[in-house]
């Protein structure tokens, strides 16, 4: 029997939330097949299987938070032993998980392993992403310590009935615990009726880290393998539109107690991070907002221009994409503005590069996934990549590495009807800016009063290092490039 611990799915986090299971009790399981869905402080998660073999007991059902470490599932990976000799290992831990190098394929299921001591040979107790002794670094499949004790369970004579899943014959023996990663993949791809992608384990990890779907890359490597510059190009390439499903509450909401008339939401997960992270930037940031009104209709016309060329074909031209794309244009010319506060190091470090932010709100809570190198972008490629970032956060499956190393964010209240607000700057950055309602609105032009499209803009900033002649002229040069669009022209 094989114990599978809840691993530390982010950047040192202590707990998570199961939030479903994907396998029941008696269901035989595949190397790699997600097992279940956690929620973390971050995102949620599918968690991959990293063994084959019989589900024989889930130790937490769907709504209960586990700390990390514990036990969560048990397998055994060899229903046709007996039970475990004294002293083979029974539990799987973050460091236990397929402890063969990355290009040098997995044990035999059945082969259990024992973990060496902690010395230069492996990452023996590191959490997943934490580097070893030796350079090492923890996954949840194909890494870990080199050196490895193999021991096989003894059978009992008589071994107790289980349930038997039909099973194609074992390789030779020569080649048995040596079985390539790509193999692996294939085959568990094939049981379970899924595409067919060859693979190796580190860049199955890289298009889970960058969120590419392996099965919609085509792969250039060594019988039509998906390499990890396959991967690279497919995360850089603009995400073709796919009409999002209508947003669905992913739990249910408590019921109103009878006698109390009151409804208690736990405090957990995404909405815990939040609250968090809202605290800690208002109480550490001095906050300093301004506010802009202006005459949007040149950009509303642009916008419906834009919609028309083939450039944009499939891709959906939103006010927010013209926004966005002035604010880059800002920053270019007020550097400053995309700036951490370094408290610890007393420096203000100014960001070469804009990882542009977007606020999303979903039924987990706010969520502040961004756009990495959005400057790079062109207006084509930017508009695919806010429409793949909020279908991605409305589906609830935003990763914890899409929401790391953000510079400056954008937050759009004036889908909800609202005008404008005064923005709470995402931690680690210097900036947010709040997108209002665009409105008819009765606007002088010429010395005659005409309707046109009024919008206003607020600018959220760390007054500790921008000042506001930055912060005034940032705002004024969005609001620029929004009402007289071809002043972009003379910027880009």
């Amino acid at each position: 029997m094989m114990q599978f611990k809840l691993p530390d799915l982010g950047e040192g986090l202590t707990e998570g939330e199961i939030l479903q299971w994907m396998v029941q009790v008696g269901d035989e399981v595949k190397l790699n097949q997600p097992i279940v869905e956690v929620e973390t402080a971050k995102a949620a998660v599918e968690v991959p299987s990293p063994y084959a073999g019989i589900v024989t007991q889930i130790h937490h059902q769907a709504g209960e938070t586990v700390d990390v470490g514990a036990p969560i599932i048990t397998f055994d990976t060899d229903p046709t032993a007996g039970p475990l000799a004294d002293g083979a290992p029974g539990e799987l831990d973050a460091t236990d998980m397929v402890p063969t190098p990355p290009d040098e394929g997995f044990v035999e299921p059945g082969l259990e392993t024992s973990r060496p001591p902690a010395d230069a040979s492996g990452p023996q107790g590191a959490l997943i992403g934490e580097v070893g002794p030796s350079g090492r670094t923890a996954t949840l499949v194909g890494y870990g310590p080199k050196s490895v004790t193999a021991k096989r369970r003894a059978r009992a004579d008589h071994p107790a009935p289980v349930v038997t899943p039909q099973v194609t014959a074992p390789p030779p023996p020569a080649t048995a615990a040596r079985v390539s990663a790509a193999a692996v993949g294939q085959s568990a791809a094939q049981s379970a009726g899924a595409v067919t992608v060859l693979a190796k384990p580190p860049v199955r990890k890289l298009a889970k880290d960058l969120g590419v779907d392996l099965s919609t890359v085509t792969g250039t490597g060594p019988h039509g393998s998906v390499t990890r510059a396959d991967v690279e190009t497919a995360a850089n390439r603009p995400a073709a539109f796919v009409e999002p499903a209508p947003a669905t509450p992913l739990r249910s909401v408590p019921a109103y107690d009878p006698a109390t008339r009151e409804q208690r939401i736990p405090i957990k997960g995404v909405r815990k991070m939040m609250a968090a992270a809202m605290v800690e930037s208002a109480f550490s940031a001095p906050h300093v907002t301004e506010f802009i009104t202006f005459d949007m209709t040149p950009a509303m016309e642009l916008r419906a221009k834009l919609q028309q060329l083939p450039e944009f074909a499939g891709i959906k031209v939103t006010p927010l994409l013209l926004v966005a794309k002035a604010l880059l244009l800002a920053v270019k010319r007020n550097p400053e503005i995309n700036a951490t506060w370094d408290e610890a190091a007393q420096d203000i470090v100014v960001k070469e590069y804009v990882n542009l932010g977007v606020a999303a709100a979903t039924p987990r809570g706010l969520i502040v996934p961004n756009i990495k190198d959005a400057d790079q972008l062109s207006l084509p490629e930017l508009a695919a990549a806010l429409q793949q970032l909020t279908s991605t956060a409305r589906d609830g499956k935003t990763q914890p590495a899409d929401m790391a190393r953000g510079t400056i964010t954008i937050t759009n209240v004036g889908v909800f009807g609202v005008d404008t607000g005064t923005p709470i700057i995402n931690p680690g950055e210097s900036a947010i800016l709040c997108f209002g309602a665009v409105r008819p609105t009765p606007w002088v032009v010429d010395g005659e009063v005409v309707v046109r499209q009024v919008t206003q803009l607020a600018l959220s900033f760390d007054h500790r290092h921008i000042d506001g002649q930055l912060g005034s002229q940032f705002l004024s040069d969005v609001a620029r490039v929004l009402s007289d669009p071809a002043t972009a022209l003379a910027w880009s």
